[in-house]
């Protein structure tokens, strides 16, 4: 018996001590970067310790006591409550139900909540500059041109401020160019779009707001998406 309770204690006190190591090595690399991961930093209480000044648009399309850019923020803040699945389809009239949606769906939901009809305008740009969208191919398809990330930046890149790719972690000047609100798109091979969120990393970096799969989510991953970021937008412009 004593033996075999010697045997107990040895185990438990690896145990607790690769436990106190893993903590011990996660405290060096918050003390060394700055950096929470994700996984964690979701469950603690958000802390800034680069704090970047907010952009206050003069803009308030819907007259709701928000501005655009805060409107929009709101707006994609609402589809990740409402966390529709990701379900890639063709919708007859374009839009997909309140349950389902694409990361493309989180952009004109926010936009709508602002007060825009994202589809009407890209619809209309369409039809008068078709030469300018080559993902439509000379025929425009109102039931999915304005779901397509092709067309919508094209669309911003038209409509909207383009603003800096470049992403600089505890870099106030460079982060202060990526507000809540804006819109940055990704290339393929895992082409998407989101929305910048109010949500900022202990270093500055912003989280995302978009749907991804399985649902829609805020998430940390504009530094860590796997493919190249194609543009960073803010519209309105002003």
């Amino acid at each position: 018996m004593h033996n075999r309770s010697v045997k107990i204690l040895i185990k438990k006190f690896a145990v607790l001590s690769i436990v106190f190591l893993g903590i011990a090595a996660l405290v060096m690399v918050v003390i060394k970067t700055g950096f929470i991961p994700s996984f964690f930093s979701d469950k603690l209480p958000f802390v800034h310790s680069v704090s970047i000044a907010e952009i206050h648009c003069p803009l308030d399309k819907d007259g709701d006591g928000l501005d655009d850019l805060r409107d929009i923020t709101a707006g994609a803040k609402e589809e990740v409550k409402r966390k529709p699945h990701y379900h890639s389809a063709y919708y007859q009239g374009g839009f997909p139900p309140d349950t389902e949606g694409v990361c493309t769906d989180v952009v004109w939901r926010a936009f709508r909540d602002a007060g825009y009809d994202l589809k009407a305008m890209v619809d209309e740009d369409i039809r008068n500059n078709l030469a300018l969208y080559p993902r439509v191919n000379g025929k425009p398809d109102p039931n999915i041109d304005f779901r397509r990330v092709s067309n919508l930046i094209v669309f911003f890149r038209r409509h909207g401020l383009e603003l800096t790719k470049e992403i600089i972690p505890s870099d106030k000047d460079n982060l202060y160019l990526w507000q809540a609100g804006d819109i940055v798109t990704f290339d393929f091979p895992h082409e998407h779009i989101a929305i910048i969120s109010d949500k900022r990393r202990p270093d500055g970096v912003p989280y995302l707001l978009h749907n991804s799969g399985p649902v829609a989510s805020e998430s940390d991953q504009l530094l860590s998406w796997p493919s190249s970021i194609t543009g960073h937008f803010r519209f309105p412009c002003f």
